[in-house]
């Protein structure tokens, strides 16, 4: 059973910076895209940050050049640099990979969230 475990989330002040994990684990084969989303409450689910297994990564407009996406393909592990937050950043974040298991075909996998609060 594949699992995506976050973690690193929490209150920070405005201009504060945090660091988001997510491990997966299980009978991995590969691991394709993997992504952040976040979700305010509220409003929908949004992309926050894209990378691919191997090319560019692609980024929300309201987070470019404050937060940067990097893979640890070795530890199976997805990470989400933020830094200079704001309030509007405030979300439940939330991991998103594509996986092969081994034998069987790649599927859609989603963590359980972690909470970012960014004070005023």
């Amino acid at each position: 059973q594949v699992q995506l475990v976050e973690s690193g989330g929490g209150l920070v002040q405005s201009g504060g910076s945090l660091r988001l994990s997510c491990a997966a684990s299980g009978n991995i084969f590969s691991i394709y895209t993997m992504a952040w989303y976040r979700q305010a409450p509220g409003k929908e689910r949004e992309l926050v940050a894209r990378i691919p297994q191997s090319g560019s990564t692609i980024y929300a407009d309201s987070v470019k050049g404050r937060f940067t996406i990097s893979r640890d393909n070795a530890k199976n592990t997805l990470y989400l640099q933020m830094n200079n937050l704001k309030p509007e950043d405030t979300a439940v974040y939330c991991c998103n990979a594509v996986i092969q298991e081994r034998h069987m075909p790649a599927h859609n996998y989603w963590g359980q969230g972690t909470q970012v609060t960014v004070s005023s």
